[in-house]
């Protein structure tokens, strides 16, 4: 068995405003930092042997408070990256239903059919998300895998290991909280399930 840890990374200025934030490479607050030295010491009392995050800054900046508490140097993947949410980027949802109320509509109604103009197929993200994933898993078998990603990403690369339609990712995990902690239990059988042990944990209280 491998133990993996998903983590999404802190709080940045876009989050905090609900705006989407895919590749657009936007910074943590001092809410988010804090977040991320609060993941460094829990990481201190679960250390984990494998680290490896999103190459985009907020997620390299939540996971270097645990490289520093282990001693470990993260890889960076960059199919760990949040899926590019075109036209969508840097708007909140209200913003869209005013500056194109078909592409917000139709993204609601369906998003794997209908990704935002512009935007990364849901089902390529959830792909590139989840081989990354099992890669790490594949290469580090019997470890104890710790990764910061994103939300979107994340939620997509659970639904497709777990067997779930991709376009009910909002209903079935309607959000992961910054720096919270999903832990999975990973068979050496490829073609087995994960055990979902925790789901969007806080670590204070983890």
């Amino acid at each position: 068995m491998t133990e993996l840890t998903i983590v999404r990374h802190g709080q940045t200025v876009w989050h905090a405003e609900n705006r989407y934030c895919g590749v657009s490479d936007i910074p943590l607050t001092d809410t988010g930092r804090a977040q991320a030295a609060r993941l460094g010491e829990w990481a201190r009392v679960h250390p984990h042997d494998v680290l490896a995050c999103s190459p985009l800054a907020r997620a390299r900046d939540t996971i270097a408070p645990v490289a520093a508490a282990l001693g470990r140097e993260p890889e960076l993947l960059a199919d760990l990256s949040e899926v590019d949410f075109g036209v969508a980027e840097g708007r909140t949802m209200a913003e869209l239903r005013v500056t194109d109320p078909v592409a917000a509509e139709l993204f609601v109604a369906d998003p794997v059919r209908h990704p935002f103009p512009g935007g990364e197929p849901l089902d390529r993200a959830a792909a590139r998300t989840l081989g990354a994933l099992r890669g790490l898993v594949e290469r580090r078998r019997g470890s104890r895998v710790l990764v910061v990603a994103h939300s979107t990403a994340l939620r997509l690369a659970l639904c497709g290991w777990l067997g779930i339609p991709l376009a009910r990712y909002r209903d079935v995990f309607p959000q992961f909280d910054n720096a919270a902690i999903t832990r999975l239990r990973v068979p050496a059988d490829p073609s087995a399930l994960p055990a979902l042990l925790c789901l969007n944990v806080p670590t204070s209280g983890s």
